[in-house]
């Protein structure tokens, strides 16, 4: 073994000292480590390891670490086996919450700062329970852990539902039962008669399966995309720090700005002219406003970028001054991101500028068509709005005032139809509409036979975001909504997910004894801008 000081950080080479890994998590380090280290040296390192470890078994570990011998032993007097067994259950539930945090919106929506206090509070919870009933009350523990614990950090209600529902994976009666509770895909519950604390460390380090997206439900297709955006985020971080600086060879900063300039000035479409549209509208029905509405503002957006680059153009060639504005925008296009001056006025989009401005002269398309007539297109590529749920709305309103129905009481129905291609469909349907420009995170979707609707299956290795197929959607009667056998699946505009929220599709799942909890933690949602 050789140690030695660098500020502040001890490095520690044994790789036949077993217990290494509780000192480099926070523990306190075995008394043969003690002897040959300073202490000064090692209070620096445990202030500056606290951090939770990357990996999952390092994870649970350090969780069960939080809960000494005098806690067991104070538990001895009172169901001793249940306590054992959910303590474990408990450790393995905040392992998973805090490993899930790498797969970014995948695994949550929002970052939250779960902690080990919340698990070591929730510890005491559950001694403290154990003591006064004779009972376990499951219920009342997962309603503590999940809604008040760590619940009380969660500030997006899918991500509460995932919350809860690991909860209702991990805690439940039939970890008392020994090796007959799947804690992750081959890590079974251990028979809690047999087991004493060290037992249990022992059989994390020895039992549990190399690490693997599927451990915290995922599919694998999730270590793609986050090895993916570490990729991204490294090399966008490289090219902001690199700055304007061109390379010896290479095109300058100027030029590759005015080919952009050329480019966008070019091929801009000219603005809709709003007088000859309104004048067409004899009547304002729902699907006439949704069409005013996005011309109105994809207006202003595309309004915003011909001024913007106007001014830059002449700001480069010296024919006005350079603002701060303009060298922003400047500085933004040459990186190939958003600038932030025509986000302001845009969609949510997480695609590269180029892509950016392709996907809008395809927005702009999908308009021109829609404002000829005032008639929605017979599939309406629902990505392609600024404001996706204001024509899922209209569907509502159409249909409540066709058959006299309150507002408030109408419901979405989605039905996805076996039709890959929107340009197959022929007709609009009697009632609602038929939509396009899905894809499918965390899952992919099987095709139906006939004329029976398709469901959700396991995604296809490396396939990271299956299209789903043309979708029929219906406005009913909140009473009339069928839940059984079928996901209540979110929809968000961007990956990002969070704020970027649209409404709840129901997707039909293989069968109604299906578990939907699997596509819970799988992350399964709906995104309508892809990368």
């Amino acid at each position: 073994m050789k140690s030695f000081e660098r500020n502040f950080e001890i490095v520690i080479e044994d790789g036949a000292h077993p217990d290494f890994r509780c000192f480099i998590s926070s523990e306190p380090p075995p008394q043969a480590l003690q002897e040959i280290i300073p202490e000064s040296v090692l209070q620096n390192a445990l202030k500056i390891a606290n951090e939770a470890p990357q990996d999952l078994k390092s994870n649970i570990r350090r969780a069960f670490s939080k809960f000494g011998q005098d806690e067991f032993t104070k538990a001895e007097a009172h169901k001793y086996p249940e306590y054992k067994a959910i303590l474990f259950g408990l450790c393995m539930f905040h392992s998973l919450i805090l490993g899930r945090r790498k797969f970014g919106s995948q695994g949550w929506s929002r970052k939250y700062n779960f902690n080990d206090g919340d698990l070591t509070i929730c510890g005491d919870i559950l001694h403290n329970y154990l003591t006064n009933y004779e009972l376990v009350p499951y219920a009342d523990l997962k309603y503590l852990f999940g809604e008040v614990m760590y619940g009380g950090h969660i500030t997006d209600d899918w991500d509460r539902r995932t919350n809860n529902t690991y909860l209702e994976v991990l805690i439940q009666p039939k970890i008392l039962d020994g090796m007959n509770l799947t804690l992750a895909p081959g890590f079974r519950s251990p028979p809690p008669n047999k087991f004493n604390r060290p037992e249990y460390v022992k059989y994390d380090d020895e039992k549990l399966p190399p690490e693997d997206p599927r451990m915290f439900g995922l599919h694998p297709n999730a270590e793609i995309g986050y090895l993916t955006n570490q990729g991204e985020t490294l090399f966008a971080t490289i090219l902001q720090c690199a700055g304007g600086s061109g390379g010896g060879g290479g095109a300058s900063k100027d030029s590759i700005v005015n080919e952009m300039i050329v480019r966008f000035m070019d091929t801009l479409p000219p603005q809709f002219i709003m007088l000859d549209i309104y004048a067409k509208a004899k009547e304002r029905s729902p699907y006439v406003v949704v069409c005013l509405q996005e011309c109105e503002r994809m207006n202003t957006l595309t309004f915003t970028m011909k001024k913007s680059l106007e001014d830059l153009d002449a700001g480069l060639k010296g024919s006005l001054n350079m603002t701060d504005d303009m060298e922003v925008l400047s500085t933004s296009m040459f990186l190939g991101i958003q600038p932030a001056l025509w986000v302001k006025y845009a969609y949510f989009s997480l695609k590269s500028l180029p892509n950016w401005f392709d996907d809008l002269q395809l927005r702009i398309g999908q308009l021109i068509d829609y404002s000829e007539e005032l008639i929605a297109p017979k599939s309406v590529w629902i990505s392609g709005l600024f404001n996706p749920m204001s024509f899922l709305t209209a569907i509502m309103q159409v249909t409540a005032r066709r058959d006299q129905l309150p507002l408030d009481n109408m419901c979405l129905k989605t039905d996805v139809i076996n039709f890959r291609d929107p340009g197959d469909i022929q007709e609009v349907p009697d009632n609602g509409r038929y939509i396009h420009g899905m894809f499918l995170q965390g899952a992919s979707w099987e095709l139906g036979r006939g004329p029976e609707q398709g469901n959700l299956t396991e995604m296809i290795p490396k396939e990271l975001r299956p299209e789903l197929p043309v979708v029929h959607i219906t406005a009913i009667e909140r009473k009339d909504q069928v839940a059984a056998g079928f996901y209540d699946c979110p929809v968000y505009v961007t990956s990002m997910r969070g704020g970027t929220f649209v409404f709840t599709a129901k997707l039909k799942m293989e069968s109604e004894e299906y578990d939907f909890k699997l596509w819970i933690l799988a992350g399964c949602c709906i995104v309508l801008q892809p990368e």
